[in-house]
């Protein structure tokens, strides 16, 4: 017992000591850029009752901490100046935080592709990052972190990195993009506070107080707040799913399938690209292994070379003449891999792909580079490999499944949102709903809660929100069908109803077989356009068409559009193209259309009676053409909602 109570007694002190010095919230750290012309509140942590010392140059502001630690000041509204300022907090020891400057600060927040680095499209942009040089552009990326019980003060690290050369790699392209184009405007530091996470939903971001009107979420975060329940599903969840142990031949043999010295037996002729259930195999999960041999020129060796494998689905491993070159575990990053110079040789080389396949069909996706490089040569490796089945994964039942912290209600808006929210910020760029498509009509009250919430959360009504619709993805449909990645975004354009709000079109950004698509810089500008109109004022226009109404004209139907510019055309100088139109039996049907001024008139001969039309609705639409002479494209819509 005595144990015990030394014990408590002990961990009590640790707890008090911790705040015992001046203690900075990360962001709050060297290089950071403060929200220009606005009052600044300015936080921290010390021990109960200290008093604490604030100063900004040589202006010095006072404040006293509470029982729970906590301190706060507020620095006075001021200009962006061009000069680095220096903030030192005095209490029972001193901290200086250096290379301050005043600026405009942007929460950008989202999914993946809000996440998807400069490093990660480096190919694309390698102009871009080697001309980086943009010390008064900076980011602080927030890490991945939950928290389903309660909101949390602070973030366990961080730090603000300067736009320059290889340190702009690990930035957020879009929103890099966005706040180099806010720059070269009006030259006036720009801060990225970037906190996004792949493949999470909307409900994640939001905070339980958000929830207040959602009845089916509400029982979910108070079951999620039980610690004990959320630690005892996983334990269930992970015994009736324990690791698969591995029987694949490929690595069991001596020799292992992928050294130079295994004689193949019983291999079969397969294309790259291409999934195998494509190509003979019936809906096979688990593992084949790909080997080709190639002749490599004498030019090539000696010096580091790359490959490109487009996308695999879902993991991969690459070996060349044995030695492991790389691999990922999932099906989303682009194959680029760097082979050492050391690698290669003069003649054949042995290249094998171990690829496994959890779900759905497997093998290389169509439509992407494959190929090996070094210097000024390039190798094709498509066409014909030759594949052989390693393993064959069993069809398992239901099991329990574990919790995905990260996709719960209020998960990351505790955890990533919350410890900023004293932040001064002049407005949010929001990228995400991928993870949202499957349950589109839900975003329709999800996004402008989401909006709410943060304005409230930043006591800022009015913060400028602008939110990216969703691209083309998945294949080309060339009927008229319904889609739910076009609901979604039909859900998305709904959010402009809430005011201060700018939603950037990206219709014609997609690829329809990467739910990232490369093109990021145009999606950076877009909502830099955006900004510009919406936090900026300027007069400009900024959105690409954008439905506002459709009247019966006889046979025909007249829509007409917000946003037309200086006038509608047509990005190919075609007829306007992904119109469908309908009678009252909703059965559509491809339409004609020609531009009339600001206007589209709609039409089929064989429907006399039209009463609905579309335009690009689709997961993909195949063209759609219809922009505005700025070069900004329609939102897809629908009359028939």
């Amino acid at each position: 017992m005595k144990k015990i109570v030394f014990l408590l007694a002990l961990l009590n002190l640790v707890a008090l000591t911790a705040f015992c010095q001046v203690k900075l919230p990360s962001v709050i750290s060297d290089g950071m850029i403060l929200q220009r012309d606005s009052p600044l509140k300015i936080w921290g942590w010390a021990s109960p009752g200290e008093k604490v010392t604030v100063q900004f140059d040589q202006k010095k502001y006072t404040a006293k901490t509470g029982s729970n630690g906590k301190w706060q000041v507020i620095l006075p509204a001021m200009p962006a100046d061009g000069a680095t300022h220096t903030l030192t907090f005095k209490g029972k020891n001193t901290v200086t935080v250096n290379d301050v400057l005043l600026g405009d600060v942007w929460f950008c927040s989202g999914q993946s592709n809000m996440v998807h680095q400069m490093n990660i499209h480096d190919v694309t942009y390698a102009r871009d990052i080697e001309e980086a040089n943009f010390p008064h552009i900076r980011q602080f990326w927030v890490p991945n972190i939950t928290n389903l019980v309660a909101p949390a003060e602070e973030l366990p690290s961080g730090e603000w990195v300067p736009a320059i050369g290889d340190k702009v790699r690990p930035f957020s392209a879009v929103a890099y993009f966005f706040a180099e184009a806010l720059y070269q405007k009006y030259r006036i530091p720009i801060g990225i506070v970037n906190a996004s996470w792949g493949g999470t939903p909307i409900e994640a971001w939001i905070s339980e107080e958000g929830f207040r009107n959602f009845d089916d979420v509400l029982p979910v975060l108070r079951k999620n707040k039980d610690t004990a329940y959320v630690h005892q599903t996983n334990r269930t969840a992970a015994q009736a799913n324990p690791p698969r142990p591995s029987n694949d031949p490929g690595l069991k043999s001596t020799p292992q399938w992928f050294q130079p010295a295994y004689q193949p037996k019983g291999w079969k002729p397969v294309n790259i690209p291409g999934y195998w259930e494509d190509q003979g195999i019936r809906n096979l999960d688990g593992v084949v292994w790909y080997r080709k041999e190639i002749e490599v020129p004498a030019s090539m060796t000696g010096k580091e070379a790359g490959v490109w494998l487009g996308r695999i689905v879902d993991a991969d491993e690459l070996y060349i003449n044995g030695q492991r070159v790389g691999g990922f575990g999932y099906m989303y990053p682009q194959r680029r891999y760097k082979v050492a110079p050391d690698v290669l040789k003069p003649g054949k080389n042995l290249v094998v792909v171990r690829v496994t396949n959890y779900g759905g069909k497997g093998g290389f996706v169509p439509d992407k580079p494959y190929c090996l490089f070094a210097g000024s040569d390039t190798l094709d490796l498509k066409g014909t490999w030759h594949y052989k089945v390693g393993e064959v994964f069993e069809p398992a039942g239901p099991k329990p499944q574990a919790i995905a912290m990260q996709n719960q209600p209020a998960a990351l808006y505790n955890a990533m949102v919350h410890p900023l929210i004293n932040y001064n910020i002049k407005g949010i760029l929001w990228y995400q709903g991928e993870s949202n498509t499957a349950r589109p009509e839900e975003y329709d009250a999800l996004l402008p809660a989401l909006i709410s919430d943060w304005r409230t959360r930043w006591e800022n009504p009015e913060l400028p929100f602008i939110f990216a619709q969703l691209p083309g993805f998945m294949e080309y449909n060339y009927l008229p069908a319904e889609s739910n990645w076009a609901r979604h975004r039909e859900a998305t354009l709904k959010g402009l109803k809430v005011p201060h709000t700018a939603m950037t079109v990206n219709i014609d950004l997609g690829e329809w077989n990467d739910v990232h698509p490369d093109n990021k810089k145009d999606v950076g500008t877009r909502m830099a356009l955006a900004a510009r109109k919406l936090a900026y004022n300027e007069n400009l226009i900024y959105s690409g068409p954008i439905y506002r109404s459709a009247s019966l004209e006889g046979s025909r139907i007249t829509i007409s559009f917000d946003h037309t510019g200086s006038g509608l055309i047509t990005s190919d100088g075609e007829a306007p193209a992904e119109f469908a139109i309908a009678g009252a039996d909703k059965k559509f049907r491809w339409a004609q259309a020609r531009i009339e001024g600001d206007r589209v008139v709609v039409w089929h001969d064989e429907i006399p009676a039209p009463r609905y039309v579309r335009y690009a609705w689709a997961d993909n639409p195949v063209n759609p053409n219809l922009y505005n002479r700025e070069g900004l494209p329609a939102s897809p819509f629908r009359t028939d909602d």
